[in-house]
Formats: C-alpha cells, structure tokens, sequence
C-alpha cells in the first residue's frame, strides 16, 4: 500500500483523503466508486444521500465534511468527505464484494497518522519509504531527512525571534540562499526547470553537495540566532546572511578543490538513473 499525505490506494485505486483535527477524511465519491464500479460515482453518491436521508433519517452533514481536494481536472473542488466511523457507516448501504477487505484497510490506514503523532519515528519510516520509492538512494534519503530537521529547527528559532509572517520566512530562507548558492530559491528553480507554481519540492531535486550545503547554511544561521537572540526582521535577515555566507565561503572552497561547479540544473535522481541507463 502506498502512502502520502494526500492520497492512499486500495487495489490500485487512488483515494483522496484530508487530515482535520487529528483524523483522516476520506473522498466519499473515491470509496464509492471503488466499490460499486459504478460509472459515474458523484450521481450514485448523490441518489445514495437521498435514500440514506429517506430511510432512516441519518443526517449526513453529521457524518460528512466538504474539503477542497485536487480533481481530475487539477483543480481544487468541494468534495464531500468523511472520517473512518463515518465510512463504515456508509459501506454499510453500498453491496460489494469489495466492503470487508475494505473495511480493514480503512481501519489500518486510518490509524496510521495518529500512530506517527504518537511515535515520529513512523513518520520518518514513512518518508524513507516514499523517497525510496521514487529511486533515490539510501545515503541520499538519509542528507534530506537530516535537511527536514535542520530545517525544522530553523523555523522554529525564527518563531522565538518574533518571526511569524509567512513571506518573511520565505525572504530570510531567500537571503541564506543568495549568500549561499549566489541565487535565490525561485532562480534555483528556474535553473532546474522546476515551474513556481508547482508543488515541486526544491530540495527533492538537489544532489548531495546541493543538500550539504543548504544544511550548512541554514545549521549556522540557528546557532548564531541561538546565540545572539536577534530582534526584529532586519536584525535576523542580516542574521541569515551571515549564516549563508559561512555555507558560501564553503562551497567556493570545495568547487576550487573539485574544479567544477557545485550548483548543477539537474537533479540527483536524473543524474544517476542517466548514468545507471550509459553503463547498460
């Protein structure tokens, strides 16, 4: 079974779903369709409301929620959803051979976030298995989960200096990055042909030195904050740049020992699979 944060599969079949106040809501039209191979889903959904209302008076906004999910076309829509108990309830009215496996994956899936809020181990276990995968390697994984922490520690130091707007986040991780890699984020992504407006992740598409130092970067940018306690935006801007710019001098450092650029367009796992696909 795989799993991400927006979307699980039972049988090969995609299920949206949506974490609100500590549990899982699944798509009710995704369930549907998986287990009435009906071929349109949203009107047997909408015939199967009328009669669940009419039979027993089950009030359905009681066991349904509307959240905006991805649809077919990419774009978000108001999608009726439900929790784990809500679902069984409405298994219950739909005949299929396909419930019971069902209503154990449900039970198993469902649980499955609360289990990773109890232990976060699970959760790492879970992006480890995700990135693997997509094809990247162990050692690979291991720098980006390390670059999740660091990261984390980052904007949770920046929190404690007042830090709270999201664009001012995205401005001081902007500036790390300038006196780092000499480019801003957005220009990284430009260079790695990866489109703004995608949920691209940046860092998934950087090779090992790339993930070194961004770590580095953002690693010295903490401890000095730690340490010096700056105020207010201006102080922790300059607070990143001198952060930045540890993890730059760094980087020009290792470029002139390895006679080539550090900064690359391409990504890790195209690179690799390109040179896995040359030694055939």
């Amino acid at each position: 079974m795989k799993r991400n944060s927006s979307l699980v599969i039972f049988q090969n079949k995609q299920i949206r779903r949506k974490w609100y106040k500590n549990e899982w809501y699944f798509s009710v039209i995704d369930v549907v369709s998986i287990l009435t191979k009906s071929t349109d889903s949203s009107d047997y959904w909408f015939k199967m409301k009328i009669r669940m209302n009419s039979n027993d008076g089950a009030q359905l906004s009681t066991i349904c929620r509307q959240f905006k999910l991805k649809a077919d076309d990419n774009k978000m829509r108001m999608t009726d959803c439900s929790d784990t108990e809500g679902l069984f309830r409405i298994i219950q009215s739909i005949p299929s051979p396909n419930a019971e496996p069902f209503k154990r994956w449900l039970a198993s899936v469902g649980n499955d976030r609360i289990q990773e809020i109890e232990d976060p181990e699970l959760a790492q276990e879970r992006m480890k298995s995700i990135y693997e995968q997509k094809g990247y390697p162990k050692d690979w994984i291991d720098k980006r989960l390390r670059g999740m922490a660091i990261r984390q520690n980052l904007t949770d130091e920046w929190k404690e200096r007042g830090i709270k707007n999201k664009l001012d986040y995205a401005i001081l991780t902007a500036e790390i990055s300038k006196a780092t890699f000499g480019i801003t984020p957005s220009e990284y992504r430009k260079l790695k042909n990866i489109p703004n407006k995608t949920k691209i992740n940046l860092r998934d598409n950087m090779t090992d030195l790339e993930l070194i130092f961004t770590m580095l970067g953002e690693r010295v940018t903490t401890e000095i904050s730690t340490t010096e306690k700056p105020k207010g935006f201006i102080q922790n801007k300059k607070v990143a740049n001198r952060g930045g710019s540890v993890a730059g001098y760094a980087r020009k450092k290792t470029e002139k020992e390895l006679g080539r650029s550090v900064i690359t367009k391409n990504n890790y796992l195209s690179d690799n699979l390109s040179i896995k696909k040359l030694q055939k």
